[in-house]
């Protein structure tokens, strides 16, 4: 049974899906490295009628990419300063949902806003200490890039893991 008060799933990328490295390759092409348990995570809600979205403040193609590949409901990337929480706001307002209705994953201080406003939020074990202070987060036990979305998905959505 889905859990009716969760009606979007979204996670930030950088130190959330991935550890937060930055890898330059001898050319100059970014590089970073994803859990592909995460990817299933986000698979297994999208295809059990969760929408999912990815928003991060980078503007990449491998997120893209990665994005098109897990087949995301929606991907939002450049949101900086506010920009995260604004755009969950318009998601919300498409669907038809208030952001309390809303499960969200993020690690750092651009995350804070849209992590105060969500019904669900949560932030890996290596997050800042300012997002490891909202009242009500949940802390998850795993780092960004180990696993730590499927960690909050399977809390969220226990039978959809069984």
């Amino acid at each position: 049974m889905q859990n009716p008060d969760i009606r979007l799933f979204l996670c930030d990328v950088d130190g959330t899906l991935t550890d937060g490295g930055m890898y330059y390759s001898e050319n100059g092409d970014e590089l970073k490295k994803f859990n592909t348990r995460d990817g299933m995570a986000l698979k297994m809600l999208h295809e059990n009628g969760i929408p999912t979205g990815i928003i991060t403040s980078e503007d990449t193609q491998i997120v893209a990419r990665r994005a098109a590949k897990l087949s995301v409901d929606y991907l939002r990337q450049g949101k900086r300063d506010g920009g995260k929480r604004a755009v969950a706001q318009q998601i919300c307002d498409e669907l038809g949902i208030t952001m309390q209705q809303v499960a969200y994953i993020g690690d750092d201080l651009n995350c804070y806003d849209i992590l105060t406003a969500v019904g669900y939020p949560a932030c890996p074990a290596d997050a800042c200490a300012k997002v490891k202070n909202i009242p009500d987060i949940r802390l998850m036990s795993r780092k960004g890039g180990d696993a730590v979305v499927r960690e909050f998905a399977e809390q969220l959505f226990p039978e959809l893991f069984e």
